[in-house]
């Protein structure tokens, strides 16, 4: 037969009864409690009581103060015949549902009762300590369970740049009463100069790690501390979810790990980071870090060690809001604008600086029945929600925008510069020389990425121009001049022998422009074709991953530490350097712009790049030198795939004919001539 959770009151004196009686069996742990008590809680709606048929096998006693919003849980009992059956959770559950209104529930339990993993299993966490009333004065843990109400403050978001949760150990190593002797790398985050740019935050797990300290003025020091750092709260069965899912991975990524012991209590902190959308959890535990690359797998945070956070706080900021490797294998689908849909449209899209809801649907339509041909494409993350909407087509020599919309998304910064790359793509397939957004009321995002991509100010709208050459600066100074015309404009005029740092920027602001008789370098990169397939899709992985959005603009590439010549801005030569001739092996498949090089600690360059690649911990260490542990990372972009990819055997024969000496042991500093003559290879039509 099954549980019935009833409420009880006074009157009902044959159930009142029988939960006396009940409570009577355990009053060496509950404690003495007279009829009278009873029944006035009962009275004032504070008994529930689970019944199976006719018997009571268990009940929860609470009141409910009105001086404060919570619930003060007196008793919490099961027969102990009937204990394992999930009573004790039903009721706990019911005192939820019947008093949603308040923040929570409070309750006292002897520490020396070993009910801890009782208490943590319904979901209560343990906040504080009290000395009891008996004679003996047993301590009292105070545990609390959390309904989850947006507190006045929830909401804030902190000045800092960053939010970085801590595990217990950093979190002792910075409020602890007796330091150890390397503290000194967690006590960093605690610098004065680091209080605008961090802020320390706390998991509900910290809770259970500090009532576990045996010392109990070390205990009570620390609990003290708390009061000071922020806590988030996780959705809790989202961080459960998580948190299996991560011990999953972690088993099955490490089968011969060999200290299980606290895994999964050290995973949740990785799983509550997760719950609560951050990104950055700081650690000096080992095994944590060996578990890095599953954290950010399945949960998509870094865990890095403090002086990480201290020392790459920018690039970790901006891992937060720029996520490239975001895009990559996810669901995000691009689909037409269906007839009929604008108005729907308008809620997800924020309307600013006047433009009202009713006339942007009533451009939307209009674009559909326009004579000229535009396309009107929405994009949907994976659970269908619209996070862009954007509308094009070629007219003539220009690329013309008059909507481009973001809606506010963790990856908004990261789509609108992909998106903005996919339309100058669309542009060059065109036959266009200009593309220009012309939406009065762009997102700002989606303003801010075009500014940074080369985009100027054109009648209220912004503009660029594309120059398709690969020559000298003579040449795409005349072909700039032309685009230029198309707005009404002139172009800076390019004189040969361009420095590099102005070489890269006209190469940007142009692209794909490349000029061939600047200083700008170009360097062959061979990339072994597993790495080939992960970054470009070539040669393409037999079941390939949704390519809707294109090669994601940025990503970075790791091999050994040797220095080769490497400058920046460069050029890259993507050469797969494996297989056969003809086959996708021994190809130049692209080019790419080069923008930094970074040789350091396997670590550091995956905390730091993490958001840009496909590559994990342990593939990076693999490449690192074995005696310094450093690798190089190469942080590139906007890689063109050459549509017709150039053989070995074509290659050395361009060498060849340019009277160069072609070496592909390694990233090789190669003349521009050979690039202009690969690059003009790779984009012949016949």
């Amino acid at each position: 037969m099954g549980i019935k959770i009833v409420p009880v009151s006074g009157v009902q004196e044959e159930l009142l009864a029988a939960t006396i009686a009940l409570g009577d069996r355990y009053t060496k742990t509950l404690g003495l409690m007279t009829p009278p008590a009873y029944e006035k809680m009962a009275d004032d709606g504070g008994l529930l009581v689970a019944v199976d048929g006719a018997d009571v096998v268990g009940y929860a006693l609470f009141g409910l103060p009105k001086r404060t919003p919570h619930v003060r849980l007196a008793h919490l009992c099961v027969a102990q015949e009937h204990r394992g059956r999930g009573i004790a959770r039903h009721l706990v559950e019911a005192i939820r549902a019947s008093h949603r209104q308040r923040f929570g529930i409070k309750a006292k339990c002897r520490r020396d009762y070993g009910l801890t993993g009782m208490w943590e299993s319904l979901g209560f966490n343990p906040r504080g300590e009290v000395k009891g009333r008996s004679r003996r004065g047993h301590i009292l843990d105070a545990w609390w369970l959390d309904f989850r109400h947006p507190s006045l403050f929830a909401e804030v978001d902190s000045d800092a740049l960053l939010t970085v949760v801590v595990d217990h150990g950093v979190f002792a190593d910075l409020h602890g009463r007796v330091l150890p002797p390397d503290a000194a790398e967690s006590q960093a985050l605690a610098a004065d100069w680091m209080a605008d740019l961090v802020e320390v935050a706390i998991t509900p797990r910290i809770n259970h790690e500090i009532r576990a300290i045996e010392d109990t003025v070390e205990r009570q020091h620390q609990r003290s501390a708390l009061t000071g750092l922020r806590e988030i709260t996780p959705d809790p069965e989202a961080a459960a979810t998580c948190g299996r899912d991560l011990l999953n991975a972690a088993v099955a990524a490490f089968p011969d790990l060999t200290e299980r012991s606290g895994l999964e209590a050290r995973l949740r902190y990785v799983a509550e980071t997760s719950a609560a959308g951050l990104q950055v959890l700081a650690t000096r535990d080992a095994l944590l870090a060996q578990l890095a690359d599953v954290a950010w797998s399945v949960a998509g945070v870094h865990v890095v060690a403090p002086s990480v956070v201290t020392l790459h706080v920018d690039e970790l900021r901006q891992a937060q809001v720029y996520r490239p490797v975001g895009l990559m294998g996810t669901e995000f689908r691009i689909n037409e604008v269906a007839p009929g849909a604008e108005a729907e449209l308008v809620a997800f899209f924020e309307q600013t600086g006047g433009d009202s809801g009713s006339a942007f649907a009533d451009r939307l339509r209009a674009l559909a029945q326009d004579s000229l041909s535009w396309r009107r494409e929405l994009i949907r993350d994976g659970s269908g929600h619209p996070v862009a909407l954007y509308a094009w087509a070629v007219d003539g020599r220009t690329l013309t925008v008059p909507v481009l919309r973001t809606a506010s998304h963790p990856l908004e910064e990261t789509l609108a510069r992909q998106l903005l790359f996919t339309l100058k793509q669309s542009a060059r397939e065109s036959g266009a020389h200009v593309v220009r957004l012309t939406d009065p009321f762009v997102s700002a995002t989606a303003r801010a990425a075009a500014s940074d991509d080369g985009f100027f100010e054109y009648t209220g709208g912004q503009a660029t121009l594309l120059v398709d050459i690969c020559g000298t600066s003579s040449a795409i100074t005349n072909a700039a001049a032309l685009a230029a015309r198309e707005l009404g404009k002139t172009a800076d005029t390019l004189p040969a022998e361009l420095s590099a740092e102005v070489a890269g920027v006209a190469e940007r602001s142009w692209w794909p422009a490349k000029v061939m008789d600047s200083q700008l370098p170009s360097f062959i990169v061979p990339i072994d074709p597993r790495w080939s397939t992960e970054l470009f899709n070539v040669p393409a992985m037999l079941l390939p991953r949704r390519n809707e959005l294109g090669i994601s603009r940025e990503h970075v590439y790791y091999r050994s530490p040797g220095h080769r010549g490497e400058s920046i801005p460069a050029r890259l030569l993507w050469y797969v350097s494996k297989g056969l001739s003809n086959q996708e092996g021994q190809l130049v498949i692209g080019c790419s712009r080069l923008e930094e090089v970074v040789v350091d600690s396997a670590e550091a360059l995956r905390a730091r790049f993490e958001h840009l690649g496909v590559y994990g911990q342990r593939e990076i260490h693999k490449i690192a030198d074995r005696s310094s542990g450093k690798a190089m990372a190469l942080r590139f972009s906007d890689t063109e795939l050459f549509p017709k990819a150039v053989t070995l055997r074509r290659l050395t024969s361009l060498a060849e004919g340019l009277g160069l000496r072609l070496s592909l042991m390694s990233l090789t500093k190669i003349d521009n001539r050979l690039f202009q003559a690969v690059y003009q290879e790779g984009h012949r039509r016949t």
